[in-house]
């Protein structure tokens, strides 16, 4: 384990969901960030994509609608441009923010895909929802290229599996990165999901929970912290009865197995959580607020786990 290397997942509420919303807020995520720099941690930071994937693929999908001269962008293809746009926005956002604090850091986005099982059941049971609304006739014609709908309000919108991480193709260039001592924004909206096919990657109809893949990307580069940054300050249970700070990995497991997360929200942060402290000695997982960063890193803030307490 790499003491004061950590990796931090930023939430959906860190960006927004238009252009001028995400300039806005990358700067409050840039300040949390510059915070931990500040503390002399090693920093890999990996994203949510949530609207913004969504909303390149219903662009992408309008544009070919309008000239048929244009095929519909696949959802890896979506994937990547998110990764590349969000990036953007927040390695500047880092880099004026440690500047005006007098820090020179590079900052580097990696366009990074990941491994999925094409056997994952989750590719029968998809889950998450994106794209625009459509009509019933619209979502036929998506049922007949053998994607997935579901009924919403007035219409249809398409859901596709979010199948867990298996392995991270540009991980060396990350920890390379990272052993220069650059901030490395990697594996953003959970990573591109690609499928091996001989020597080829071929992308997945698919979005990968970002927490997973966080909890993967800091167990491949031997973080000593995972910080899953969010909207509260602390975890709670479905039914308000219990607020989580300090437990173990034991505590976390029964709470999950008893059914008091929400399966969309909170469990998969909590089980990403278990997923990295039980896997190798020393680590400990903190789900909290975005502006409580540091607090959270110092364990004063914040739902907090460790293998045993």
């Amino acid at each position: 384990m790499k003491d004061k290397r950590i990796v931090v997942a930023l939430g959906r509420n860190a960006f927004g969901e238009t252009f001028p919303e995400q300039q806005k807020n990358v700067k409050k995520a840039a300040e949390s960030i510059a915070d931990l720099v500040e503390q002399k941690y090693q920093i890999a930071i990996t994203h949510s994509n949530g609207p913004q994937v969504g909303m390149i693929q219903t662009a992408m999908t309008e544009f070919a609608r309008l000239d048929n001269r244009y095929t519909v962008a696949p959802m890896s293809l979506c994937g990547a441009m998110s990764q590349g746009y969000i990036g953007y926005d927040l390695q500047n956002a880092i880099r004026t923010e440690l500047l005006e604090r007098g820090i020179f850091k590079p900052v580097s986005t990696v366009i990074t895909q990941v491994r999925v099982d094409p056997f994952d059941k989750a590719f029968q049971h998809p889950t998450k929802i994106i794209g625009r609304t459509m009509s019933r006739e619209d979502a036929e014609a998506e049922e007949e290229k053998g994607n997935h709908v579901v009924a919403e309000g007035d219409g249809y919108r398409r859901i596709i599996a979010s199948p867990q991480p298996i392995d991270i193709y540009e991980i060396d260039a990350i920890t390379t990165l990272l052993d220069a001592g650059q901030i490395v924004i990697a594996a953003g909206g959970g990573g591109i999901p690609v499928m091996e096919q001989g020597t080829n990657l071929k992308g997945a109809s698919a979005v990968i929970e970002k927490d997973y893949t966080a909890a993967k990307l800091a167990d491949m580069i031997d973080a000593s912290h995972l910080l899953i940054l969010t909207s509260k300050d602390r975890i709670t249970t479905d039914d308000g009865s219990k607020t989580l700070d300090t437990i173990d990995v034991k505590e976390a497991i029964r709470l999950i197995d008893g059914g008091n997360f929400n399966p969309l929200t909170t469990l998969p942060k909590i089980d990403a959580g278990v997923s990295f402290v039980s896997s190798g000695e020393g680590r400990t997982a903190i789900i909290t607020k975005l502006e409580n960063a540091y607090q959270g890193i110092k364990e004063r803030m914040g739902t907090i786990i460790k293998k045993t307490v």
